[in-house]
């Protein structure tokens, strides 16, 4: 299983969460878990998935979610969780 983090944040508006998760499924991502907060009127969600059987690359996910953010007016990025565990190590 390989499996990833994707973080979005931003404004709250409607449909942030359908479009990211409906870009998931169709791209054959499972989300693990997930969990989203609004404070203040600013969105924020944490997803760890699993990128095991997606077709596309993972350089292709991530610039394809880094547009669907800017779409919706939130910055979306996803690592590694590999990486982001070496990233938040102290």
């Amino acid at each position: 299983m390989t499996k990833a983090i994707i973080t979005v944040v931003g404004k709250d508006a409607v449909g942030i969460i359908a479009k990211v998760c409906t870009y998931l499924a169709d791209n054959q991502v499972n989300i693990l878990d997930i969990t989203q907060t609004i404070v203040d009127g600013f969105f924020n969600m944490m997803m760890i998935v699993d990128v095991t059987d997606t077709q596309k690359t993972f350089e292709q996910v991530s610039n394809e979610l880094t547009e669907i953010g800017k779409s919706i007016g939130v910055q979306t990025k996803i690592q590694l969780e590999e990486i982001f565990n070496q990233m938040h190590r102290i």
